[in-house]
């Protein structure tokens, strides 16, 4: 169930917006092991003037937060980072203009389902991977 935030520079066309939001979610599949209908993305455009990049950045420059329940290991983390530049470099971002910022939040801090703690629901996935 991450919630995931991709900000961008430009405009990306339909398409291309589409892939990239894709290659995020199937990065999240394959390393976190999120369930495949479990889709929760925002991308986010910003005129160039409301968005400063650092120095060395193209105006592809991409950030992306995901914020998650917190259990997953070092590794799915790494291969998460790397699934999605991968992912991301076949869309024709550089790696050098991939930002990616995790959030972690523990069960107790999640109301879904009705607004009961995550803590306290069979999420149908493990956690911990």
């Amino acid at each position: 169930m991450p919630l995931v935030k991709i900000e961008a520079r430009k405009e990306w066309g339909v398409s291309q917006k589409k892939k990239i939001i894709d290659a995020v979610h199937m990065a999240m599949r394959e390393s976190i092991k999120i369930p495949e209908n479990d889709r929760n993305i925002r991308f986010i455009e910003y005129h160039p003037e409301d968005f400063e990049v650092p120095p060395g950045k193209s105006d592809n420059y991409i950030l992306v937060e995901i914020t998650m329940f917190v259990g997953r290991s070092l590794q799915a983390k790494k291969e998460l980072y790397q699934g999605i530049v991968r992912g991301l470099g076949e869309v024709g971002i550089s790696s050098n203009d991939i930002f990616i910022v995790l959030h972690e939040v523990p069960l107790d801090n999640w109301g879904i389902r009705g607004g009961v703690p995550a803590s306290e629901v069979d999420l149908g996935f493990k956690v911990e991977v």
